[in-house]
């Protein structure tokens, strides 16, 4: 996937903003998705880019200079974030490796204060794999999503998979009050 592409399927859920904000990134990987995001916040903001493989996470770096890059080797399905309080949560093709989804997703809260977003980029398909163990199509997600106390949920992009016949999609939730 080309680095424009990762932009679209995200930059919806950005909230617009000049205030630095502090992000995640689970399932950094080589950091694809870090990049994006660094893209598309304000200067001064911070990216936590968390995955449990040292190498990708040695490897990567940020286009961005004005945005800071901290990395952390952990493995995310762990619930051990540290105590980070995040202005927003990207989890791009990482939330199918959580096999309870809910009990993520209520751990996962203790990172957001009133207003946080909840990015997700996935797989439209509930056929597992071995690279995509707990695959998650996004009427389930929606579903999913609400019933662990996030709102406004919406699908805001999508484009054809290259590994196989699905589409990916990119999905936003607001957690607790927006105003």
């Amino acid at each position: 996937m080309e680095l424009s592409l990762a932009i679209r399927l995200i930059e919806k859920g950005i909230p617009p903003s000049s205030d630095s904000q502090t992000w995640m990134d689970l399932g950094a990987g080589k950091g694809l998705f870090t990049n994006a995001l660094a893209s598309l916040l304000p200067p001064n903001s911070t990216v936590y880019a968390i995955d449990k493989d040292p190498v990708a996470l040695r490897g990567l770096t940020l286009s961005n200079a004005v945005i800071t890059l901290k990395k952390l080797q952990k493995d995310f399905v762990s619930y051990d974030l540290d105590a980070i309080v995040a202005n927003g949560v990207l989890m791009a093709n990482a939330l199918h490796y959580v096999s309870n989804k809910m009990v993520f997703l209520r751990q996962l809260k203790k990172h957001f204060s009133p207003g946080s977003r909840l990015i997700v980029v996935e797989y439209d398909t509930d056929r597992a794999n071995a690279w995509v163990p707990y695959p998650i199509r996004y009427t389930s997600l929606q579903s999913l999503l609400e019933q662990s106390g996030f709102r406004a949920v919406a699908k805001m992009d999508e484009t054809p998979s290259i590994f196989n016949n699905n589409l990916m999609y990119s999905a936003v939730a607001v957690y607790g009050d927006d105003r």
